[in-house]
């Protein structure tokens, strides 16, 4: 039997999540890498200059990932509610990880705005929380939907000869497809699509401004 942790356990538990989230290089996947056995075409420095920009934008979306997570998994009201944000949160943890070594693989680095993004988006995870797990969930539906788009089009847009990329993105996709559904079979409430727009605007201001930062 798991022994309960006290408030003590928790918050060193946050602090560690919060360091392994935010210190470069410090995130350890539990899953193979899905690039293991994938080799790159030949790309120009452009191209690979282009494919950083995009899988920074990949890994800021993952520390945003995790912010939510853990914001929402604090003030979640039903026990069942945070534990399965704590096992979607350790996936991230991976996506998180195979993002930040393609970065290195590609001479580059993550964004200097992953601790703006990664406070705001704590502050609306537990806003989400707080309102209910329906909401919560819901919430966590819409982001996963935007998150499924904003893949797609990034292995669209991405160099062809980086083929390393793209097989972490495809395995990311089909992870975050499975939290989609999880969070709305678990009564996770479908929003509007005025609210799914804003959003959207959100996740743009995000990707505008983590491709060079």
């Amino acid at each position: 039997m798991s022994r309960q942790l006290s408030r003590t356990d928790n918050l060193i538990q946050q602090f560690d999540t919060i360091l392994r989230t935010l210190v470069p290089h410090a995130a350890s996947a539990s899953r193979a890498n899905p690039a293991v056995g994938t080799q790159d075409a030949d790309m120009t420095d452009a191209e690979r200059r282009h494919a950083a920009g995009l899988m920074r934008i990949n890994h800021t979306g993952e520390v945003c990932a995790q912010a939510l997570y853990q914001g929402q998994g604090a003030t979640a009201k039903l026990h069942e509610t945070r534990e399965q944000m704590e096992r979607a949160a350790a996936e991230e943890i991976d996506h998180l990880a195979w993002c930040d070594e393609r970065l290195r693989e590609l001479n580059d680095r993550t964004s200097y705005l992953n601790p703006a993004f990664y406070a705001a988006s704590f502050g609306m995870g537990a806003l989400a929380g707080k309102l209910g797990d329906n909401i919560s969930l819901g919430f966590v539906a819409a982001t996963e939907e935007q998150v499924g788009r904003h893949l797609d089009d990034h292995m669209h847009k991405l160099p062809v000869g980086d083929r390393r990329s793209r097989a972490i993105l495809e395995q990311v996709r089909t992870d975050e497809a499975h939290h989609e559904r999880w969070a709305l079979e678990a009564g996770g409430s479908r929003f509007p699509a005025p609210l799914k727009f804003g959003m959207r605007m959100m996740s743009q201001v995000m990707t505008r401004s983590v491709y060079k930062l």
